[in-house]
């Protein structure tokens, strides 16, 4: 289309001329003597370069270009001025103008500077569109690199899942004591308040932490007696095994540092490595309480699942001692309801 130009001047004679030469390039022209007039031309039309009179009855041109700016922003505007008032054209400039003309005006200098006002008008608008389109490519290749970090975290899940269900189908676990454990963990953490990402990593934490049990003899993992102290020792190595299978996958190292600590101790009592209190991951804390849940809840060789009521009787007891007091207490906020939902599971009742 045809760039469209809007001379404003209330000197018909130069708005005549203008025009003609104009008209002759090739431009569509409008046509205004005043500031009220070239208001509605704007409004009614998509004008490309305006050409405004500073000096005109009513509103000035200086004062018209600031409202020009409002109306229509992307108008490449031209002031003309005589030649003792190029400083108030100067001041147009800093208001968004392009340049400015002086009269009396060479009219082919008039071209070049319109034609060279509307190039750069087309090159802005090029780069304009180019940026909007970088944009849009920019986002939409972001959006799948989601959709694809988000389909191989599901596909990593669904192994982990996988593999942790074989090493509880080793030792004969029912329903799947780790992934219980998960949900329990995310249950009590987002009652902490933990962020969204810390809670990702405990729950990998807390489905991985016997991970380690896979280097441990099926003659010690499925015994069915009590273990003596050499097979004891063998046992409580498999958090070190656990941490050393993880700790080398590079999504996997802030879960690794549960699964070192899920044996850990408040007091610093526990194993591997005797950490207390805050020296123990928030990760491993909180599964330490969800485990004993789990396993006070759940049928043993040894005996049946006891009631929940058991369970919040040895919490108390072991607080401060066993468990991070903090953690305790949200643990007793939460009612058995809301375990039993996560769980998917129904408790005795005491």
């Amino acid at each position: 289309m045809l760039p469209t130009i809007l001379t404003v001047d209330d000197e018909e004679m130069i708005r005549d001329l203008m025009v003609t030469a104009l008209s002759r390039e090739g431009y569509r022209c409008f046509q205004a003597g005043s500031a009220e007039e070239a208001r509605s031309v704007l409004q009614n039309n998509k004008i490309d370069l305006a050409i405004l009179d500073i000096m005109m009855p009513g509103l000035s041109g200086d004062d018209f270009l600031k409202e020009l700016k409002v109306l229509s922003p992307e108008t490449v505007v031209l002031m003309v001025t005589a030649l003792s008032d190029t400083e108030t054209a100067m001041k147009c400039i800093h208001l968004g103008a392009y340049d400015y003309i002086l009269k009396p005006f060479d009219i082919d200098r008039v071209l070049l500077t319109i034609h060279n006002a509307l190039e750069k008008q087309r090159l802005l608008a090029e780069n304009r569109e180019y940026q909007a389109n970088l944009e849009k490519k920019v986002d939409e290749q972001t959006r799948q690199i989601r959709m694809a970090m988000e389909d191989l975290n599901l596909a990593y899940n669904h192994t982990l899942t996988a593999l942790v269900r074989a090493l509880d189908a080793r030792e004969k676990e029912t329903g799947s004591h780790s992934e219980r454990v998960m949900t329990y963990t995310l249950l009590l953490g987002e009652a902490m308040g933990v962020p969204e990402k810390d809670l990702s990593v405990m729950a990998r934490g807390a489905l991985l932490h016997d991970i380690g049990k896979v280097g441990i003899s099926d003659n010690i993992l499925l015994k069915p007696a009590k273990l003596d102290e050499r097979e004891w020792m063998e046992m409580m190595r498999h958090p070190q095994l656990g941490y050393e299978i993880l700790s080398g996958i590079k999504f996997l190292k802030g879960p690794a540092e549960i699964v070192f600590a899920h044996h850990e101790r408040f007091d610093g009592s526990g194993y591997p490595k005797g950490l207390s209190r805050s020296g123990i991951p928030l990760g491993a804390r909180i599964f330490s309480l969800v485990d004993t849940l789990d396993a006070m809840t759940s049928d043993r060789p040894y005996r049946k699942a006891l009631p929940f009521e058991a369970v919040t009787s040895e919490v108390r007891r072991c607080r401060g001692t066993q468990f991070d007091p903090e953690i305790v207490d949200i643990f007793l906020s939460i009612p058995r309801e809301r375990w039993e939902v996560v769980g998917k599971r129904h408790f005795i009742v005491g």
